[in-house]
């Protein structure tokens, strides 16, 4: 069977094409310390290969040029208008949906804007309103006691740097990495379920810890490109290459994929495995960029 990558054309559609050539020894200019290093073993559509730290280096950058073709709007899916509301949202994603986030969070900032309101609140009236993401109790202590720091150590601001935003009481490299990358301009990988999985099946590394996972993909990138690659491998994740069952046959990096075939490889049969606008569905922000392609996700409560 072939391989039809899907690609968003449009508003809400999808346009299917063939995947190009990805031969892994394409031509491109890396550092010194890119030197081919002892090989190991990849498993792609074509067969089992061995592959230098060299060819591992082209392949993922690569795979980045590929999914930066596929999502040229790819942004955090959340809805934020500042830093801490950028905070408050990525704290209150871990354990559900960037969709029920973003229904949960208007009537959230609309009660307190700021971290001064904030860390005034009622602890059970924020507990209330923070309910439809779930472990809303240990959630509003994070947003009640970051508040505060924020309020009492930080002037009322976001800081920008990463040494103090992990201090705050429910922030890790993953939240603080989210807030740099998209509030700071700052750069940063965001090593969340979906990064972490996709990284593992292309074999860019075999590590679980987030940190050390962090550290690995950091080594083969740019700086410059850890924000957008992030965006990129987690909207990949999320639409496309999904973790019970990965839709292989509409993936439009399978050629470069070592895991292809754990999936749907079956093209119509993977087409209808493809999630948010890559599926013709709407997305998760009620508020998305002006050049998102998909659907507005609906309101909490609100029929889709």
């Amino acid at each position: 069977m072939s391989n039809t990558p899907v690609r968003a054309q449009g508003k809400g559609a999808a346009r299917v094409t063939a995947p190009r050539n990805s031969a892994v020894g394409e031509q491109g200019s890396t550092e010194s310390t890119e030197a081919a290093q002892p090989h190991k073993s990849v498993k792609g559509p074509q067969g089992a290969r061995s592959e230098s730290r060299l060819a591992l280096v082209r392949r993922a950058r690569r795979i980045n040029r590929e999914l930066a073709e596929v999502y040229p709007y790819a942004h955090p899916e959340l809805d934020f208008e500042n830093s801490f509301q950028l905070l408050v949202a990525t704290v209150l994603s871990a354990q559900t949906t960037d969709l029920r986030v973003n229904q949960t969070t208007p009537a959230l900032f609309a009660a307190y804007p700021t971290p001064e309101d904030m860390a005034a609140a009622d602890p059970e009236a924020l507990e209330q309103l923070i309910r439809p993401t779930g472990f809303f109790r240990a959630k509003a202590k994070s947003l009640l006691g970051l508040s505060a720091a924020l309020r009492d150590r930080f002037g009322g601001e976001v800081p920008g740097r990463l040494e103090d935003l992990v201090t705050l009481p429910g922030v890790g490299r993953k939240t603080a990495n989210v807030v740099l990358g998209n509030a700071f301009g700052v750069p940063g990988l965001t090593v969340d379920t979906h990064f972490g999985r996709l990284v593992r099946r292309w074999k860019w590394t075999a590590q679980e810890d987030p940190e050390k996972v962090e550290a690995e993909i950091a080594a083969l990138f740019p700086k410059s490109e850890w924000t957008m690659l992030s965006h990129r491998i987690i909207f990949h994740g999320r639409r496309v290459c999904h973790a019970r069952k990965p839709a292989c046959g509409a993936c439009p990096i399978a050629p470069l994929c070592p895991a292809y075939g754990e999936g749907e490889t079956d093209p119509d049969k993977a087409k209808k495995l493809l999630k948010y606008e890559m599926g013709g569905q709407p997305g998760q922000r009620l508020r998305p960029p002006a050049d998102y392609p998909g659907r507005p996700a609906a309101p909490l409560g609100a029929a889709e």
